[in-house]
């Protein structure tokens, strides 16, 4: 799947038949010269993100530097670093002149740019979500720089892209290479590709092209001062134009003002380290991060951190912005849930959240857990489902109810805890009038007639109102 493809196509034919993915249309910005593209697998249907570069020869300058941003995002792995899917490099003839067209496919993500207009998010809920995006993003340079001994070289709003769970993560690697103060060689290749960035966007000593002041500078010098460049667009809500412009502090929040200075200091040495920037617990812990962070962890804490967390989460999730509870922590907690590492109350959060959700939204993305759980061991997680049946019970269909559910739920009317037994009970008025005949009276009407001599007095009471109120349905099945 990761082969490069060579094709040469007459006329004015695209050359992608062979490209297993459909290229859709374009978002109106990207880094460089490259167009970002929506597609789709050919083979499933599913969303990725194209990226494509085009130039007359296979010599040109830009291919030359976007193979190179190909090998770095096969590569180099990061949770923050986009996810490379396949590449292509086809060869085409228009009128006969040459095209030579270099294609990444990814997973699917938007420009930050565009997505922080469709968000729209306003006041703390913007900046807690900012602070969110700028700390993956700090991580994913840190790794570069600290972990691998690498140069990102070109950090900028355009070399951000946002997921489909609103995670940011760093690609536009063209520029990307080894740095070793030491070594003459790798500083050489660091800067080979140097001349794609942006006057704007260059730290006094790339713009001088001062070899020597660069190679003794710290590996994380130069992207230090591209977080610094990113935090700048970000909050002025503009594209930098010239470097001058960055003096302008306006809109930079007080509490990353001093590391936004650090980040930019015309001292190379002294530049922040982007796990220092990662470090700043004024700026970096507000209710998102740490909300998002303790999701991320759940497997380390313990079972009194579990359940104060969870038990406070519906309120929280309230106050958090919308979008980033439903894309993100949703499908968080709903993965802790289905592995066993959330506790009980973790249900009552997922409901609530699901509840903000439309029909088909939860259908599809909170259901599928809620089945799952019924054939969980934990008898705490089996009471929260039959507690809360009534907020999700419409939504389950016949199939599902009669599969996968009830034979779950049956246990219950046997089990020594009589609390469990008179809920698996009333969870009936739900689920009965979606069981087959064949399960009403080959399953349901014995476990019926045992509970009518249970030991507890309110049981053989409530199962006689239950055989009054699923009267119709028995008598369908008998």
């Amino acid at each position: 799947m990761f082969k490069f493809l060579k094709e040469v196509v007459g006329g004015s034919g695209s050359g992608l038949k062979d490209l297993p993915y459909n290229i859709s249309e374009p978002y109106p910005s990207a880094w460089g010269s490259w167009l970002h593209c929506r597609g789709t697998s050919k083979d499933d249907g599913s969303a990725v993100s194209i990226f494509s570069l085009s130039g007359s020869s296979a010599q040109d300058g830009h291919l030359v530097a976007g193979r190179n941003g190909v090998k770095r995002l096969r590569t180099v792995r990061h949770p923050n670093i986009l996810s490379f899917l396949h590449s292509a490099e086809i060869e085409t003839y228009d009128a006969g002149t040459p095209k030579v067209t270099i294609y990444i496919v990814t997973e699917p993500v938007m420009p930050l740019s565009e997505k922080v207009k469709e968000l729209g998010l306003k006041g703390t809920q913007r900046d807690e979500y900012y602070a969110w995006g700028l700390h993956q993003i700090a991580k994913a340079v840190s790794f570069l720089n600290n972990d691998c001994k690498l140069v990102h070289g070109n950090v900028c709003l355009d070399s951000v892209v946002v997921t489909q769970t609103l995670d940011w993560k760093l690609h536009a690697l063209d520029v990307l290479s080894e740095f070793d103060g030491s070594n003459d060689a790798a500083s050489g290749q660091m800067l080979q590709f140097a001349w794609l960035v942006g006057t704007q966007y260059k730290p006094v000593e790339l713009a001088k092209s001062d070899w020597a002041a660069i190679k003794k500078s710290p590996p994380w010098s130069i992207d230090s001062w591209g977080m610094g460049c990113l935090i700048y667009e970000l909050f002025s809500g503009t594209k930098l134009a010239k470097t001058e412009e960055l003096r302008n502090t306006v809109s930079i929040p007080k509490s990353l003002l001093p590391d936004y200075q650090r980040l930019l200091s015309s001292m190379p040495s002294r530049r922040l380290n982007a796990s220092k920037l990662i470090e700043n617990s004024e700026y970096f812990q507000n209710k998102l991060v740490d909300t998002i962070h303790f999701m991320e962890i759940l497997s380390l804490k313990d079972s009194v951190e579990k359940d104060t967390f969870f038990r406070k989460l519906p309120n929280l999730a309230e106050q958090l912005p919308r979008p980033i509870v439903l894309k993100k922590l949703l499908p968080l907690l709903a993965s802790s849930l289905e592995f066993g590492s959330a506790a009980a109350p973790a249900l009552t959060a997922l409901l609530k959240m699901g509840s903000w959700l439309s029909v088909d939204e939860f259908r599809a993305k909170v259901l599928p857990t809620i089945v799952k759980l019924f054939a969980s061991n934990d008898r705490s997680i089996r009471v929260g489902l039959l507690q809360h049946i009534d907020q999700f019970g419409e939504s389950l269909s016949a199939q599902m109810v009669d599969e996968q559910i009830y034979p779950h739920v049956a246990t219950g009317f046997s089990d020594t805890s009589a609390f469990l037994r008179e809920l698996t009970l009333k969870s009936m008025l739900t689920l009965s009038p979606k069981l087959s005949q064949r399960t009403i009276s080959g399953s349901l009407l014995k476990h019926l007639s045992k509970l009518q001599v249970d030991e507890e007095a309110t049981i053989r009471t409530n199962t006689t109102i239950l055989l009054g109120n699923i009267a119709t349905h028995l008598n369908e099945g008998v």
